[in-house]
């Protein structure tokens, strides 16, 4: 059975944030970008011209971007950089089925399914606050708001 973007049965969406003031927010029309913070990638050349990564393993952390338009954004009010929030994440990550290590965070729960080799999941990210935007539409009625995070 491919259980691939199947919705809680509580949830109007995949992504959800806790840690807004005791509020759990769940977001539609949604984008959420995963990225690695910068201080994973530390490549350098060799004298021989050998591209090789001297990045320490403890900075394999993740920064994330959420952008929506929605009816009613979260409860942004109060919310401040450095604020801790836990977010399951509507984006996906996979990994080898057997690997050992794997997968490399928590997942949220019943968001895996195997698909071939892979098994995918949505991760279960501790993250601070980094900065926070909101817009409103006056015509459409229109809340948008961006929130960047980076992983603890």
């Amino acid at each position: 059975m491919d259980f691939e973007n199947v919705l809680p049965s509580v949830a109007d969406t995949l992504l959800t944030i806790s840690g807004l003031g005791g509020f759990q927010y769940q977001a539609r029309n949604l984008t959420q970008t995963l990225n690695l913070i910068s201080e994973a990638t530390d490549n350098e050349r060799s004298v021989n011209g050998t591209l090789i990564n001297l990045a320490n393993p403890i900075f394999q952390k993740y920064k994330s971007k959420i952008t929506c338009t929605d009816v009613d954004a979260p409860p942004l009010d109060g919310l401040w950089p450095g604020m801790e929030v836990t977010v399951d994440c509507a984006v996906l990550l996979c990994y080898k089925t057997g690997n050992p290590g794997s997968p490399g965070r928590e997942g949220v729960s019943g968001s895996f399914y195997t698909q071939g080799n892979f098994t995918f999941y949505r991760p279960t990210l501790k993250m601070l606050v980094t900065s926070f935007s909101e817009n409103w539409e006056e015509w459409k009625g229109d809340m948008g708001w961006t929130l960047d995070l980076e992983e603890v």
